[in-house]
């Protein structure tokens, strides 16, 4: 599969949202043939680099579908994308305007798995703070008793590093990576 790169020093997971402020002329391209396509592009997190210039990424990214988009008072495109699956770079170049075009192999689909009793005080924590978070997931499906689901949006909202955030994307245990959540929220405790 081929699919436009769009390089962010952030993590976007499986069924979350995506807010974006598109102003570079390549991305407002891209957006523009997304859009018109009806396809994803790929998000990937910035290991070294910036946003706006070269940058190195890391391997493991996910697939962005644009659901929302509106002019901002200030001029500039903004977008809402939602997190579909994950995928692995295999190659990637170049276009003369700079945008960066990837192969990539789509990895399986995580299985809707019922989440243990173990972790049903994370579930509830993350009711009470997406109800407060208001716009951005207001519209979200919630799955409260999905491992899957529950994982990857505690791994969005907690105020984790981004290699903490990339480490929960790449688990493809979705029980692995609600110990490794419990983990960081057992030292923000101690």
């Amino acid at each position: 599969m081929e699919i436009p790169l769009f390089p962010l020093r952030t993590v976007l997971y499986p069924g979350g949202p995506l807010p974006l402020r598109i102003f570079e002329q390549r991305y407002i391209d891209m957006v523009s043939r997304c859009v018109k396509e009806e396809s994803p592009f790929g998000v990937l997190l910035i290991r070294n680099g910036s946003e706006t210039g070269p940058s190195d990424t890391y391997n493991i990214g996910t697939l962005a579908t644009i659901t929302d988009w509106y002019q901002g008072s200030d001029g500039l495109l903004g977008i809402t994308a939602t997190g579909g699956e994950r995928f692995r770079l295999i190659s990637s170049r170049r276009q003369s305007d700079g945008l960066a075009i990837a192969e990539v192999e789509l990895l399986p689909k995580e299985v809707t798995r019922a989440l243990p009793e173990n972790f049903r005080p994370l579930a509830k924590i993350l009711r009470g703070v997406l109800d407060d978070l208001g716009r951005l997931y207001e519209t979200l499906d919630k799955h409260y008793d999905d491992a899957v689901w529950v994982g990857y949006r505690f791994s969005e909202i907690l105020p984790i590093s981004p290699e903490q955030k990339q480490s929960c994307l790449e688990a493809d245990d979705p029980i692995v990576r609600l110990e490794m959540l419990s983990e960081v929220l057992d030292s923000v405790r101690s």
